[in-house]
């Protein structure tokens, strides 16, 4: 009886041992039996994550930190009535033309606690309203301090409590290949955060702006994204974002962004001055070329040349002729047109600084006083004059 009794033991420690062993290893063979059964289905179930882990590569963080600084934009702008609306023949014709307000929309990145938000210029251009919807669904109206239709930025103030504020990254820092975070408020949908990298820097002469340094990157960027944030994956402010490149509307994977070094410079210069304040020589350049070489005579491979000078401006004065080659403004050497309009509008008006400039064979430096750049009316497109 005794040795019936062990081998039954044995037995069932057999069983068990190999029932441990199959739902180990192969648990779906039990799930099977279990269904076949009693109808209970068996899945199979990720670990429970321990609270506050981010996940290996994930960009949450970075997300988490900058996007309640990032604020939508809603504008509205009073319709404009034809003066012959009121005229009966004229609402015969053509209808009632109504009072519908334009409307518009964008985003911002709230930059101060006093509540500065920095945003782009086409975003609160000619709007009669500004309604700033915070993501924490707070609302305030939104005040122009100030615009600069050259870089197409523009800074607005709202008077709230505990704003939530971005932290300002080092743009001249990023790398091609650097990943960014793109985050706004795409066709009205709510705050939406996508993610890709640093395309190109530097990006000029595209027609956009007067003066272009653009962030390229394929982070997606739609419309009502304009005036974002992009960031990068410590959740610093690198850039705003303003343009798109799409023949549908949509992202093809080209966008831009200012620089947050040149946004940081014109909000600084706005909340001081109220306006930008930027050198103006008075020339007319245009990119080197073998031809205009050729055409001026001039011995030199690399600049800028300049084909016409305003008379009686700081250039003129100074002693600037059309045929020179500017080839560096100061510390920093120029190669192309946008390069010499950025190093001019650095300069602060009334001080002189060196130009070394190339006239003939000869070369030559010269000082120059600039004065006060000019309201710009309209956008130009980079290689129109001065």
């Amino acid at each position: 009886m005794k040795r019936t009794w062990l081998l039954f033991a044995q037995a069932v420690t057999v069983m068990l041992a190999a029932y441990f062993v199959v739902a180990t290893l192969k648990p779906e063979w039990i799930g099977r039996r279990a269904t076949s059964l009693g109808g209970v289905v068996s899945v199979i179930e990720a670990p429970a994550a321990s609270s506050g882990v981010i996940a290996p590569g994930s960009l949450s963080a970075a997300a988490k930190k900058a996007s309640p600084a990032v604020v939508s934009i809603n504008t509205s702008k009073a319709a404009r009535r034809s003066p012959r609306s009121e005229d009966p023949w004229f609402r015969f014709f053509f209808g009632d033309q109504g009072d519908q307000p334009q409307i518009g929309l964008g985003s911002g990145v709230i930059v101060s606690a006093d509540g500065y938000i920095l945003t782009n210029n086409h975003v609160v251009e000619g709007a009669d309203e500004i309604d700033v919807t915070l993501n924490d669904s707070r609302h305030a109206r939104g005040k122009v301090i100030g615009t600069d239709p050259d870089t197409d930025l523009a800074v607005l103030k709202i008077e709230l409590d505990k704003l939530p504020v971005v932290v300002l990254g080092n743009s001249d820092n990023l790398q091609v290949g650097d990943q960014v975070l793109a985050i706004g408020n795409p066709f009205g949908v709510g705050q939406t955060v996508t993610s890709g990298i640093v395309s190109a820097l530097g990006r000029n002469q595209l027609g956009i702006n007067t003066f272009e340094n653009f962030i390229q990157t394929d982070a997606a960027i739609n419309p009502g994204n304009s005036g974002g944030a992009l960031v990068d994956v410590n959740g610093n402010l690198e850039g705003i974002n303003t343009a798109i490149y799409s023949r549908s509307g949509g992202s093809l994977g080209i966008g831009f962004a200012i620089p947050v070094s040149t946004a940081k410079q014109v909000l600084e210069d706005i909340v001081k001055e109220g306006k930008v304040t930027r050198g103006w020589i008075g020339v007319e350049p245009n990119d080197l070329s073998p031809e205009l070489a050729e055409t001026f005579g001039v011995k030199a491979s690399k600049g800028v040349i300049i084909t016409g000078v305003l008379q009686n401006g700081p250039a003129a004065r100074a002693g600037v002729r059309p045929g020179d080659v500017i080839t560096g403004v100061g510390e920093k050497q120029i190669g192309n047109v946008q390069e010499l309009l950025t190093a001019v509008a650095g300069l602060k008006p009334g001080s002189s600084a060196r130009f070394a400039l190339q006239r003939g064979s000869d070369r030559m430096e010269l000082d120059v006083t600039p004065g006060l750049r000019p309201k710009t009316p309209v956008r130009r497109a980079p290689g129109q004059p001065e």
